[in-house]
């Protein structure tokens, strides 16, 4: 036989409650079943409610009381479609009714409201919704739970009289109906005999007990979601099923938050060896989950991840502490007599201090039991008074492998740590099953977020993107994500999640992802935005697993990546004005992604999609080191040198090279050398020098004054160069020689210059707007480093962004 309990939202709605008929009536074809069944969805707490209006006096309480007997009775009009049935459906539910509306009337009239009372009034909640189902299904028997499930007073708590309950049961049961129909949550009192309950949750419980005492085949608890979940979907929206987990690991999730199975549910049947298994009324065909003992070929390390908000964190601390027996039986003893449940404890080695966590709600009123408790210790300074922190949130990670898997808990807390999230405390039991920490609750969706990822749980690892910056280099970059995006799903079991985009001038965000289909359209219609404001929105959104890709050339945004590192957002930058500008602001940024565990990637700063600078970092970690540096670091001015010709003055190269792209917006950033220095800059602090750009000396081959006019002088005026470069052009022609703007640092001295190379060197013959570095290093000395290709272009470096961005995930 089975024990089947439905919840209150498998019996809250029409389509709720006849999909529970359907269930039932298929089961009971095949053996026996007993369906233990919870108030109508949300009664209780209405009951509840009502109660204390009636205690307050106020008259509304009549208005409350009438819409649950509107419902109960639209509920049997609706389902009960017999006529003889539903006559006496009525009678028996319009007397309960009046029963508990002489309750209510009585509480109103007296202004009290006691125990007994209330425990009387939320017992009309079941007996109610049990009434009509077992008036809905065919051949249901009723049975009055509080005739076999018996509780009494222990020690100022209610507790089950287990003995006693399991031989009712037995007895009950004795003749077994082929549908048994029990209210669930309900009892009577072993020595008063007045009605009592198990408490909220207590359907789950009365089910257990039965399934225990008759040795049931299984315990089917049937609610509104599939099972238990990895973690709570509504913040994890990648969270799925478990399809299995063993008694301990459920315990430990339903005690920390996962509001699946009241957690007493779980011993009764665990004794008995009686598997569990959780289903959905709504969607019958999922196997759901299924809780046993042992899990056969059980390969995860953690089985899901739970949580609890609204958590506060007493303290309990002083020198009187450290080797005094007792001191936390009296935390505890006191606390308990009080009914203040502690969910967690972290104490420190030293025994100096305690801290324990409990609800938000009984925070205040634990202080002051404590605060009694050790008044004397307080008044003679050996114990400090008690500290309470609030707005916490406790994250619990289970899994029984733990304790099989090394580097758990130093994955845990390296995780959290680079996701910049601090653990207030912590608490891990000798059994390893569970790993339990306190937060601030403001970091817990990232932790959650970032937790499930990192340990499996997600179907993906996930890269939440914030790109700024549309223009060539941006657009391509969003074009070459969403042309790869499936292909990485599949094949790398990577999402790369684009959160945020941003121009100059506006911005949109969305933390689920924004669909890149139609990013530019709903960027016009965004509001606008600014450096500052972008800022405080990603840090707002506080996103897991953030990467923020600057594709401007904007030192406002530059200007940004300080405070981005360390609110520990990872940086990849195309923009070469943060790694360029001073060394103490470059070697800062570097530190900061350093100690903070992210990463500050700039590969496209020097060579486009080139592996430059992670050659030269390479080469450094092994151990070897840069003596000299050569190299042709700007496509745009070996585009132009390359394009010049008797027939192509030097003015229309400059202007082919703008319209291809090659170029800066403004020429003149190329042209002045501007451009190369930052490299060149770049590359010597890569190679371990501590290099200004102000110690760049520089040999330029456009007069000063080209530099000083505007952007439009500057077009007017250039022709003018064109004879003279002409001139010398010819002439280096005839001598097999041309030009080539060249980047040099040898031992920390560097120098930019137009220079002349021929048919012999390595830069003669470099092509179109490509690159090339020599580098000379203690292994590479006699024969350089040579490294060459495309270096400039929006396609290539975008291609070198998502390069930067694909070596963050792969980390």
């Amino acid at each position: 036989m089975k024990v089947l309990k439905f919840g209150g939202t498998s019996v809250g709605s029409v389509k709720s409650i006849l999909s529970l008929k359907r269930i039932v009536e298929n089961e009971a074809k095949k053996q026996p079943v007993i369906v233990v069944v919870s108030a109508l969805g949300g009664i209780t707490d209405q009951l509840l409610t009502t109660a204390q209006l009636a205690l307050k006096g106020d008259e509304t309480w009549k208005d409350e009381f009438a819409s649950m007997v509107d419902r109960h009775h639209k509920m049997v009009d609706t389902i009960i479609t017999n006529p003889t049935k539903r006559e006496a459906l009525f009678t028996t539910i319009d007397s309960l009714l009046e029963q508990l509306r002489s309750i209510y009337f009585g509480v109103y009239l007296i202004h009290d409201l006691s125990e007994k009372t209330q425990d009387a009034i939320v017992s009309y909640g079941e007996r109610l919704s049990s009434n009509i189902v077992a008036t809905l299904i065919n051949g249901a028997k009723w049975f009055d739970s509080r005739n076999f499930i018996k509780t009494e007073y222990i020690n100022g708590r209610r507790m089950l009289e287990s003995e006693l309950s399991a031989k009712l049961v037995k007895e009950a049961f004795a003749d077994l109906p082929r549908i048994s129909l029990v209210p669930g949550f309900i009892s009577r009192d072993v020595h008063t005999r007045r009605t009592t309950n198990l408490g909220r949750g207590g359907s789950d419980y009365t089910a257990s007990i039965i399934a225990a005492a008759l040795d049931a085949e299984v315990l089917e608890i049937w609610t509104d979601v599939d099972g238990f979940m990895t973690a709570d979907p509504r913040v994890i929206k990648t969270a799925y099923t478990i399809n299995e987990l063993s008694y301990i690991e459920a315990m430990e999730l339903c005690n920390f938050g996962a509001k699946v199975i009241y957690p007493p549910t779980i011993y009764p049947v665990c004794v008995k060896n009686i598997p569990i298994r959780v289903k959905n009324t709504f969607n019958p065909e999922n196997p759901g989950t299924i809780i046993k003992s042992k899990i056969e070929n059980d390969c995860k390390p953690i089985k899901g991840i739970s949580s609890i908000k609204g958590t506060s964190l007493i303290t309990v601390t002083g020198l009187s502490m450290v080797g005094v027996i007792g001191v936390n039986r009296r935390i505890f003893t006191a606390l308990a007599n009080r009914g203040i449940s502690v969910f967690m404890v972290s104490q420190a080695s030293s025994e100096n201090s305690t801290s324990i966590g409990v609800r938000d709600q009984d925070a205040n009123e634990a202080v002051d039991v404590l605060n009694k408790e050790f008044a004397n210790e307080i008044t003679d300074g050996a114990m400090f008074p008690m500290h309470v922190e609030k707005g916490l949130a406790t994250i619990a990670i289970v899994g029984e492998n733990m304790k099989h898997t090394p580097g758990i808990a130093g994955k845990l807390f390296g995780t959290l740590g680079r996701s910049g999230v601090s653990v207030i405390a912590c608490a891990q039991g000798a059994s390893e099953t569970n790993i339990s920490f306190v937060i601030d609750s403001a970091s817990l969706r990232k932790s959650l977020n970032v937790l499930h990822d990192s340990f499996f749980l997600s179907e993906y690892k996930v890269l939440n993107l914030f790109i700024c910056g549309v223009g060539t280099v941006g657009g391509k970059l969003i074009e070459q994500i969403k042309k790869q995006y499936e292909t990485l799903k599949e094949t790398n079991g990577l999402k790369l999640n684009v959160v945020g985009i941003a121009s100059s001038k506006k911005a949109i965000y969305n933390r689920e992802g924004l669909n890149l289909n139609q990013y530019q359209e709903e960027l016009k219609a965004s509001e606008a935005s600014s450096p500052e404001k972008l800022y405080e929105t990603i840090t707002e959104m506080n996103v897991f697993n953030s990467v923020f890709v600057d594709c401007t050339a904007s030192k406002d945004i530059a200007a940004l990546y300080q405070r981005l590192l360390e609110h520990n957002i990872s940086v990849i930058a195309a923009n070469k004005i943060a790694a360029s500008s001073e060394y103490d602001k470059y070697l800062k940024l570097k530190k900061t992604a350093l100690t903070r565990g992210v990463k500050f990637r700039f590969e496209t700063n020097v060579g486009a999609g080139l592996p430059i600078i992670g050659t030269i970092n390479d080469l450094r970690n092994s151990g070897d080191k840069i003596l000299k540096i050569e190299a042709v670091l700007s496509g745009t001015l070996n585009f132009i040198f390359n394009e010049i010709s008797s027939t192509v003055p030097f003015s229309e190269t400059v202007r082919r090279a703008k319209e291809q792209g090659y170029s800066e917006p403004d020429p003149r950033i190329d042209l002045s050398g501007t451009d190369v220095i930052r490299k060149l800059v770049i590359l010597s602090r890569e190679a371990g020098y501590k290099v200004e750009q102000e110690d760049v000396e520089k040999q330029l081959f456009v007069p000063d004054s080209f530099f000083e006019s505007n952007v439009e002088n500057f077009w007017k005026n250039l022709p003018t160069l064109d004879s003279d470069f002409e001139k010398r052009r010819s002439a280096l022609e005839q001598e097999g020689k041309r030009w080539r703007f060249v980047a040099t640092m040898d031992r920390g001295k560097t120098n930019v210059a137009l220079q002349v190379v021929d048919h012999n060197h390595p830069f003669y013959n470099l092509e179109g707007s490509n690159n090339i570095v020599l580098l000379t290093t203690e292994r590479y000395k006699e024969y350089p480093m040579q490294i060459q290709g495309y270096g400039a272009g929006a396609s290539v470096t975008a291609a070198g962004v998502f390069a930067n961005i694909m070596s963050i995930a792969n980390i």
